[in-house]
């Protein structure tokens, strides 16, 4: 290095030098902890009434086989009842069902079961597709609507999609369907209440999962003892 060039830089860095440090934001909602005393993020307001993706029969099918996989019993309500066909709803109207975290330019290739899901399908396609083919299929064979079956015939319909047995023509792949049906269903009765599903926090209530509290700190010291928590939802904290 010239001695030219090593007295700039060295006249560079002591400027740098006397330049005032820079100053940390102020941190809220860190220690002290203290119990009930929490700063939370700006949470979206539930969504009120409406259908953001479902026609009104695809709505009504969604919820029926939500009551068929999940239904009522003496320990929680159903799946319909829950709301697991609102959420999926909303669900699908979002970048879930747009597949907008999925690979989707190809070349698709029908894979092993180990490779799970090649389809140029995102997930609102396939429901929408599949729904469609059900309904056609329902038709065809009983002259009626999926809704309209009894229970029976929605168990038995909903067995021959799992297993793959259901030929509802070439566009459908029957056992991804089902699977997606399947997973959307349970991820709407044990999500957050304020994605549409879980209505009351029954499921929570049914398993005994105290929700999306804060923290358990205060709760270390009590081992032993029946703690009957309350389940509480992001939902609480927008009102």
């Amino acid at each position: 290095m010239q001695r030219r060039d090593f007295l700039s830089s060295a006249l560079a860095l002591a400027a740098a030098s006397t330049l005032p440090a820079a100053r940390a934001e102020v941190v809220t909602g860190g220690q002290p902890w203290e119990p009930g005393n929490v700063s939370l993020p700006e949470l979206p307001a539930p969504r009120q009434g409406g259908l953001a993706f479902f026609t009104q029969a695809e709505f009504d099918t969604a919820g029926a086989m939500a009551d068929r996989l999940i239904p009522a019993d003496a320990l929680s309500i159903g799946g319909k009842e829950a709301g697991c066909a609102v959420f999926i709803d909303r669900q699908l109207a979002g970048d879930y069902g747009k597949g907008a975290t999925l690979y989707r330019l190809g070349r698709f290739v029908k894979g092993t079961p180990q490779q799970g899901t090649q389809s140029p399908l995102t997930p609102a396609e396939r429901w929408r597709k599949g729904l469609a083919a059900i309904d056609a299929y329902c038709q065809k064979t009983y002259v009626r609507t999926f809704v309209q079956l009894n229970g029976n015939e929605q168990d038995s319909l909903l067995r021959s999609l799992e297993s793959g047995q259901l030929d509802l023509g070439h566009d459908v792949e029957t056992k991804e369907l089902f699977e997606q049906i399947l997973a959307n269903v349970r991820e709407g009765f044990f999500a957050d209440p304020i994605y549409g599903g879980n209505k009351d926090m029954a499921s929570w209530k049914m398993i005994g999962f105290p929700g999306a509290r804060y923290d358990f700190r205060d709760l270390i010291a009590k081992k032993g003892q029946k703690l009957s928590i309350i389940p509480t939802s992001l939902i609480d904290n927008t009102l």
